[in-house]
């Protein structure tokens, strides 16, 4: 387990839902990869991730999935791609990402709490 952090150090971290428009191969990245674009709705717009879920997920089925991610992290470059958002997930037995989901459609750019 983490250190404890305070309500204040949780809110700072802006996770929020987004639907994913485009799903492309990032034949670049050291470990099999997708670039995503998700929509975060109109206060957030769409922004871009690089994500490593090809062992769970094929392109096809992320396109329209909505997805949690932490938005007010500064872009990171990963290689070719400036990855603008944080896209969640947890680990299965092997270590394979699982992504994050609300278990019911909810409007993009919602914020968790």
């Amino acid at each position: 387990m983490s250190d404890v952090i305070s309500f204040d150090d949780f809110l700072a971290v802006d996770v929020r839902v987004g639907t994913i428009i485009a799903a492309d191969d990032f034949p670049e990245a050291r470990k099999p990869a997708y670039k995503l674009q998700i929509d975060f709705g109109d206060e957030i717009g769409v922004k871009k991730s690089s994500a490593q879920i090809t062992h769970h997920y094929s392109r096809d089925e992320l396109v329209g999935r909505q997805v949690m991610a932490v938005v007010n992290f500064p872009p990171r470059q990963i290689g070719p791609v400036m990855s603008e958002v944080l896209t969640l997930g947890v680990p299965d037995e092997a270590g394979e990402v699982v992504l994050l989901s609300p278990s019911k459609g909810v409007p993009n750019g919602g914020r968790l709490y």
